[in-house]
């Protein structure tokens, strides 16, 4: 009897920028698997409707973009605790039983790039500071606190959204307004830039960074440029920048693992990989 072949994807709108079909279709020809990943550009009108398909077509996964990560959650059968603390999933495990598992590995990707880009760094030897109020930041947000630190301090150009974190995660979480990002930095041990600010296409980020002390992480989860002036200003100050690339690449291995079976690694080769994408 002939196996059925896996496939896995990533639904959202749009979708034909995304990087996941070129790292996973690298992935499968590194471990020799039998399967495929593919982009499909699903309306929200039609995500129901392509949700109870996919299982039947031979999906045992998929990856979740925008506009679906905070709606997906409402359709499926089962949540994990930290996309239901996030709000939101980016990954589902289409199981044998018929169920439809939502997870989100964006503060796993986000943590293992840390250690990967910044061997040393200890969660707990400062407060973190993030710019930023939305998804991503929820994401950073619970994967810092599970870590241990004490002290998230959160700034955004709505402040309202900052304070919707607070109310949510509770008082370790500190507001700054908008005009004092800067001061917002002095003395974390671990900055972080959730905003598109400095974005190719997108405005240029000009938050002052002059309060930085050397040795301080920092992190940016934009990767277009990969060297952003947030890190590059960083860096001219001696601390320590990890771009945002190497989120994108570990989030992605446990969905690869759970819908084929092996762990992948993350490497040069992975990042060269999406790079020439």
């Amino acid at each position: 009897m002939i196996e059925k072949i896996p496939l896995a994807g990533v639904i959202g709108s749009p979708v034909a920028h995304s990087k996941s079909p070129r790292l996973h279709r690298h992935w499968l020809e590194r471990y020799g698997i039998a399967g495929y990943y593919i982009p499909m550009d699903v309306a929200q009108a039609d995500l129901k409707e392509v949700l109870a398909a996919l299982p039947k077509m031979g999906f045992v996964g998929v990856n979740v973009t925008i506009p679906h990560k905070e709606t997906i959650l409402g359709l499926a059968d089962l949540v994990s605790d930290r996309a239901a603390l996030i709000g939101a999933a980016n990954t589902l495990i289409f199981r044998a039983d018929g169920k439809v598992h939502a997870d989100n590995t964006d503060g796993i990707g986000f943590i293992e790039n840390l250690r990967h880009g910044a061997p040393g760094w200890e969660p707990t030897a400062g407060p973190a500071a993030i710019l930023g109020a939305g998804g991503a930041a929820r994401a950073v947000i619970a994967a810092l606190s599970e870590q241990g630190v004490r002290e998230i301090r959160v700034s955004n150009r709505t402040r309202s959204r900052a304070e919707a974190l607070r109310a949510e995660f509770g008082p370790k979480i500190v507001v700054y307004d908008w005009v004092q990002a800067a001061n917002m930095v002095e003395g974390a041990a671990t900055v972080v830039n959730t905003t598109s600010l400095g974005m190719v296409g997108k405005s240029e980020f000009r938050v002052p960074l002059d309060a930085l002390s050397p040795g301080t992480v920092v992190s940016d989860l934009v990767y277009t440029p990969l060297e952003t002036t947030f890190l590059r200003e960083a860096r001219a100050r001696g601390c320590v920048a990890v771009d945002g690339l190497g989120m994108l690449l570990h989030q992605a291995a446990p969905g690869f693992e759970r819908w084929f079976g092996r762990r992948p690694e993350v490497d040069e080769a992975a990042r060269a990989v999406v790079l020439a994408g």
